[in-house]
């Protein structure tokens, strides 16, 4: 039986976000995922650990069964792992966004994490100026997608930056700098940077929203155990973002590029579906990411994130189920973590997730959702934990 994870990034939320006091997830139109519940095993999952901040890069690395408190460096080398850079053991890798700032100083504000999604075609020439200008033997810069791009340091594991605490620019949107611009003053290095950066940017960017650097999520680069040899099977992932990629190509799985792949509302829907049914004709485990919910929920938008959920359910589990009609599948529908409205950024909430595959136990939840998943009373405590309990599941 082969295995299908189709993930959409932060659709979980909080009661409250949409009409009748629903969830998005519980307000979208998912006949699709409620039939699979229906049919199959229903529960929530914990995929952050405790003490871990909530962000896609612990969460997924636990829905791909590595344990993040054993494997996780940070952000920026998962990230690192996508891009196939070189490194050595002791450099320190920072995801690094193109944001706007109000001013770049203790009295800012973030006012946009993405420089208003801010496209490749525009990024990609402003972080090739930035190298130009600014690399050198200690700092380089390299371009990756969208607003999404990598920093790394060289040796710098060695140095003092390696501790610094700097938040994710999608915690802190409409929040005041204070607190981040203290935690990067104690590098000069940093600090020296960011502001040349921000000049720079100044005079090449002004017909965009990018006038901002910001590195965070840093660690030494990634290693993860073989995704074959520890599971068995020959996995691949899908997806628009690079630390999706990046866990996949760090585990030896296959990583299929699909043209036209934004991670946002209007991503190639039907090219990541024809990417999986392709790849299950060999492959026996496939897992294929959705970021535009997510996306929606940070920018506190409702009815997108709603629609997204609907595109995830009408354009991606539909079109798999019938394509699949006939062959010997076993579906997992979850998130990561939630992305609730209220709060424009991630929390670890314990997420919904279905298993459905033929000669399963049926649940018989009407909808698949927060609140009907939690109250199966069925609970994966440890989110790497979830995986193989689904192969055993299927072994039984």
């Amino acid at each position: 039986m082969k295995l299908l994870f189709l993930i959409a990034d932060g659709m979980g939320g909080w009661p409250g976000e949409a009409p009748g006091g629903k969830t998005c997830l519980e307000a979208a139109h998912t006949p699709n995922m409620d039939e699979l519940a229906a049919g199959g095993i229903v529960g929530v999952c914990q995929t952050i650990p405790e003490g871990m901040a909530p962000g896609s890069d612990v969460a997924n690395m636990s829905l791909l069964g590595f344990n993040p408190a054993t494997h996780h460096t940070g952000r920026g080398p998962i990230e690192a792992a996508a891009q196939g850079l070189t490194l050595h053991p002791d450099d320190l890798v920072y995801r690094m966004n193109l944001v706007t700032v109000s001013e770049l100083s203790v009295t800012g504000k973030m006012l946009d994490y993405s420089s208003g999604h801010i496209t490749t075609e525009v990024s990609e020439p402003l972080v090739r100026d930035l190298q130009e200008r600014l690399g050198d033997s200690t700092f380089q810069f390299h371009p990756g997608v969208q607003y999404r791009h990598l920093l790394v340091q060289k040796r710098g594991a060695l140095e003092p930056e390696a501790d610094l605490k700097i938040s994710p620019p999608h915690d802190i949107t409409d929040k005041p700098l204070r607190p981040d611009m203290r935690e990067l003053s104690k590098s000069a290095l940093l600090w020296d940077l960011i502001h040349l950066a921000g000049e720079r940017l100044t005079e090449t960017a002004a017909h965009t929203r990018a006038n901002s650097i910001w590195p965070w999520g840093q660690g030494r680069p990634l290693n993860l155990p073989d995704f074959k040899k520890t599971f068995g099977c020959k996995g691949a992932v899908i997806s628009a973002v690079d630390l999706v990629r990046g866990l996949g190509r760090a585990a030896g799985m296959e990583v299929i590029e699909v043209p036209g792949a934004t991670g946002l509302l209007d991503t190639n829907y039907e090219g990541k579906v024809e990417a999986a049914l392709k790849f299950l004709e060999h492959g026996d485990f496939a897992f294929v990411h959705l970021e535009g919910p997510d996306e929606c929920g940070h920018a506190g938008n409702a009815a997108e994130k709603i629609e997204a959920i609907n595109r995830f359910d009408a354009r991606v589990v539909g079109p798999l189920r019938k394509a699949l009609a006939d062959q010997n599948i076993a579906y997992v529908v979850t998130c990561d973590h939630f992305t609730p409205i209220a709060e424009r950024t991630h929390t670890p909430d314990a997420v919904p997730f279905l298993l459905c595959y033929p000669g399963c136990e049926d649940s018989g939840v009407p909808a698949f959702n927060e609140r009907e998943a939690r109250g199966t009373g069925l609970v994966v405590e440890a989110g790497h934990e979830f995986l193989p309990w689904c192969l055993h599941q299927l072994d039984k």
